[in-house]
């Protein structure tokens, strides 16, 4: 008999390593699983095989307890019957770096290389949101296909809706980047859980699989249907292939198979038509009613987003360029141990962990993994800098004398950088192996004169610095083959621009004594009690502490900027709910306390204290409402009329040579159930804005879609949100680790970052008081304003933006000859809209991979340059493609970038610049 459809039974669990438990008693739950699911394949051949959730780190979870175990679970995955992979973790993708994200995708194909299989599933079952850039990433990893469970509303094959842009005709369609890569693209339509728990009683299933059947025919285009067996750490339902034998027995016009996504998605290819919907660029709910969009968890415990920031920051853009320039002076490049702390920090990256959305012991060992892996990234940094350093030839600082002190300032952006800089120098040292007694050592430390030093560049041109004598310090060297080394110093530290230092490269400078000649004064930044101006920008502050800030080269002014928003929040950890009919308050009019707190050659700074007092919470309606688990948006509560008081302290600094204005602000939080942004009104014409993403700027329309009800339409975004009209003007505001942002349909396109959230509960399907996600206490954010022309990704506005995502790096060296030039760069591009993403070295080749992608949809042309270098082209995998032969002219490699395109080099022999 000829079956008309196909039933797919995949069995799986999804594993969130952390959530409405504790990490560990989850784990607990993880081994009785992987127990049971060993136990279960071994024992029934007709249990085929299990899909491990596509993330690798639950082999880790499970071995760590049971090591005993490991070559019966590598025999079942060499079998075919437990499939892993392609992740290490299921991350949240929109919250995660693009970086972040392929070393997930790489070292989750590395661990499960190790087994001999990988699992070649586009799998994102619950990632709150899809990014855009997911085509080109799957194809660039070999995977034709992408599996998910949010983003996309189908309408099912009876629709009488017309197919747009964010919407699917059903639950298979064609998924196009902005590149124009296509994968398949299956939604879980009825979730991933649709095949749960599937009855073994016949009188039960008849009813089940008359129900599952038409619903998951809804939504299919062909007979094969898909049914996931298994959800949220879902135990093993160990009679599956009885329950599968009475299915069979019921629907003889079925075939009931226990499937893998491997058959599932081939069976589905041999079967589709030409009647799916091409779904473009990111998968955000667009067409929804807006209020289960998740999009919140961007501002759910904020500082969590500000602790990934720089542990991110810290690895891709500071750890591995820096290393990758000592490996070219001949130092081993730390692989495990970069991979190591990739790990550590990916390990907080699934949804229910950076979204902020889990129980406070959940977010609490956060921290402690944040600040493991920060402590091995600063140690990988402190290994490598100083290898460098060291490897600098700092000769020509000999002339200034014995106690000459050189300093290296590295650069490990993809751009030139100029910037205020400051590191902490030993003028001298004394260790206690040398046999003085320890008050002698001190007294003389404290006794040293510390004057008539000048810092000079290595042209031996002086340089204005501010300089501030720490005094009498205790340090220590642990060297390599000796007990450690106490020693007394004495410290000063040094801040100073450190002006066109190269792209992924470095400079030196030198803190000397003799024939330096003092730097010409320069004119103040600050240029009256309340205006800071250079070259490029004024900025004016009003009483009320709002900014005016012109720029000069196009003369535009933008006004009114940086009001502080107070608002209730009667939402949970997913999601922000205002109160009904409240108006929001806002800093506007209230007076400020305003006084200069900075007025240095390399930068100026004023603070603005605000004074406030906002409602001190929700009222008791809504303790009630949380107790009856009242959805979200609809509660009644309102906030209470008591306040409390709110201070804002913001630092508003303009560097000489910059050009974005740095807003650095501290709020003593001791309210709850509310929400802080600040405003900064564009006042230019566009129905669009661009946003940040993942390897992508994302154009995203101002006005939500006809469907959408949420009166917030807040969206996500990684290093920034510019609004521009499109022909003369427009504004940049980048941040650090502040991933939600809204562009307000106010008539100003007022740009709203918010800067803090502070809720209640976990919110989802129960009852989870979070006491700690109202966040109260002193929190500290960074922004900085970038007013810009036409179009921010070729004038230098964006790359100023990721710029400011990466820490500078110096090192104190001595007097002495070296391999590497006084100053000098791993290696040299140039490419209009191009943007530099990471510089690594590969860990199976040993080369080194550089990343760009093309900002704009449209094409581009990237040259690089390395001298005596052999290019290749690669991709996320780091794998050898086609030799790239350089062009005549330099020995420079000239490649085409496509639309969006997402692009690798592969770089033997690359060595940084040596010396003469």
């Amino acid at each position: 008999m000829e079956h008309k459809r196909t039933a797919h039974i995949i069995s799986h669990t999804h594993w969130d390593r952390e959530w409405y438990l504790p990490y560990e008693k989850h784990h607990v739950r993880l081994i009785r699983l992987m127990d049971t699911l060993m136990d279960t394949l071994e024992r029934d051949g007709e249990y085929r095989s299990f899909f491990l959730d596509g993330q690798t780190i639950i082999l880790e979870d499970y071995l760590q307890v049971r090591p005993e175990r490991r070559e019966r679970l590598e025999k079942l995955i060499k079998e075919g019957r437990i499939h892993i992979g392609p992740w290490y973790i299921l991350q949240d993708a929109f919250l995660t770096s693009g970086e972040a994200n392929l070393r997930n995708l790489l070292i989750g194909h590395r661990d499960a290389a190790r087994y001999g299989t990988i699992s070649k599933v586009g799998y994102f079952p619950d990632t709150f949101g899809n990014i855009g850039q997911a085509p080109q990433i799957m194809k660039q990893a070999g995977i034709d296909n992408a599996i998910f469970g949010r983003g996309v509303k189908p309408t099912g094959f009876n629709n009488t809706v017309a197919d747009s842009e964010y919407e699917s005709s059903f639950s298979e369609l064609i998924w196009e980047g902005p590149d124009g890569s296509r994968v398949l693209g299956i939604l879980f339509a009825n979730w991933y859980s649709n095949g749960n728990e599937v009855p073994v009683d016949a009188a039960e299933a008849k009813e089940y699989w008359d129900r599952k059947l038409a619903d998951a025919e809804r939504y299919a285009s062909t007979g094969q249907l898909l049914y996931m067996n298994g959800c949220d750490h879902q135990p093993i339902q160990t009679d599956l292939p009885e329950a599968i034998r009475v299915a069979r027995g019921l629907y003889p016009d079925t075939e009931f198979v226990h499937s893998s996504f491997e058959n599932y998605l081939a069976s589905v290819r041999q079967s589709l038509g030409d009647n799916l919907s091409v779904v473009k660029g990111e998968l955000r709910s667009q067409r929804t009613d807006g209020w289960s969009t998740l999009v919140n968890t961007a501002s759910a415990r904020v500082y969590l987003k500000q602790m990934n920031q720089l542990g991110q920051a810290l690895l891709e853009r500071v750890a591995e360029p820096l290393a990758a320039i000592a490996h070219g002076i001949g130092e081993a490049y730390p692989h495990h141990l970069l991979t190591y702390a990739w790990k550590t920090l990916m390990q907080n990256h699934p949804h229910d962990s950076i979204c902020g959305c889990s129980v406070d012991e959940v977010h609490r060992e956060m921290v402690t993994r944040f600040e493991k892996s920060k402590h091995v990234a600063e140690a990988i940094i402190d290994d490598s800098k100083r290898a460098a350093a060291d490897a600098v030839d700092t000769s020509a600082f000999a002339g200034y004398g014995a106690d000459a002190l050189p300093l290296v300032t590295f650069n490990t952006t993809g751009w030139p950088r100029t910037g205020t800089v400051e590191i902490e120098l030993d003028v001298e040292r004394i260790y206690y192996r040398d046999g003085v007694p320890p008050e002698e050592m001190k007294r003389r430390m404290k006794a040293l004169d510390i004057g008539g030093r000048t810092l000079v560049d290595v042209d031996g041109q002086a340089v204005n610095c501010q300089v501030e004598d720490l005094g009498l310090q205790f340090g220590y060297d642990l060297p390599d083959d000796k007990f450690r080394q106490p020693y007394w110093t004495r410290r000063v530290k040094l801040t100073f621009e450190a002006a066109d230092v190269p792209a992924l490269g470095w400079k030196a400078y030198a803190w000397v004594k003799g024939a330096a000649v003092a730097a010409n004064a320069s004119p103040s930044l600050v240029v009256g009690e309340r205006v800071l101006e250079n070259s490029r920008l004024r900025v004016e502050v009003a009483d009320d502490g709002t900014l005016a800030v012109t720029d000069k080269r196009t003369g535009r002014a933008y006004r009114d900027l940086l009001v502080y928003e107070d608002t209730g929040d009667i939402g949970n950890e997913y999601m922000y709910r205002q109160p009904e009919g409240e108006a929001a308050l806002t800093t506007r009019g209230l007076a400020a306390e305003i006084r200069i707190a900075e007025d240095e050659a390399h930068r100026g700074a004023i603070e603005i204290v605000h004074r406030w007092a906002v409602p001190a919470s929700a009222d008791e309606l809504f303790e009630e409402e949380k107790r009856e688990a009242v959805y979200f948006p609809d509660r009644k509560a309102q906030r209470v009329a008591e306040t409390v008081p709110m201070e804002i302290r913001t630092v508003v600094s303009l560097e000489r040579s910059g050009r974005g204005v740095g807003i650095r602000t501290t709020i003593d939080n001791r309210a709850r159930d509310h929400r802080v942004r600040a405003l900064f009104p564009a006042d230019l014409q566009a129905d669009a804005h661009l946003a940040d993403a993942i390897f992508e700027i994302a154009r995203r329309d101002t006005e939500p879609a006809a469907e959408w009800r949420n009166p917030s339409n807040a969206q996500h975004q990684q290093a920034f949100v510019d609004v521009c009209d499109g022909r003369a003007f427009g504004l940049t505001v980048a941040n650090l680790g502040l991933n939600e942002y809204e562009v307000l349909r106010d008539g100003r396109n007022t740009i709203a970052v918010t800067l803090l959230r502070s809720v209640a509960e976990l919110g989802d399907w129960g009852v989870f008081p979070t006491p700690e996600a109202q966040c109260l206490g002193e929190h500290t954010s960074e922004l900085l304003l970038i007013p810009h022309g036409a179009d921010g990704a070729t004038d230098g506005a964006y790359a100023e933006a990721y710029q400011f995502q990466a820490p500078w790096t110096l090192a104190q060296t001595g007097v002495h000859a070296g391999a590497l030039a006084v100053s000098g760069q791993l290696l040299s591009w140039q490419g209009e809209g191009v943007a530099f993403s990471s510089a690594a070295i590969g860990e199976e080749s040993g080369d080194l991979f550089v990343r760009w992608f093309n900002m704009r949809p449209e094409a581009a042309e990237l040259r690089v340059s390395a001298a005596g270098a052999g290019f290749y082209e690669s991709d996320v995998l780091e794998r050898r493609g086609a030799e790239a032969a350089p062009a005549a002219a330099g020995g420079a490699l000239v490649r085409k970038l496509g639309a969006c395109e997402i692009f690798t080099l592969g770089i033997r022999g690359a060595a940084p610049s040596p010396a003469k």
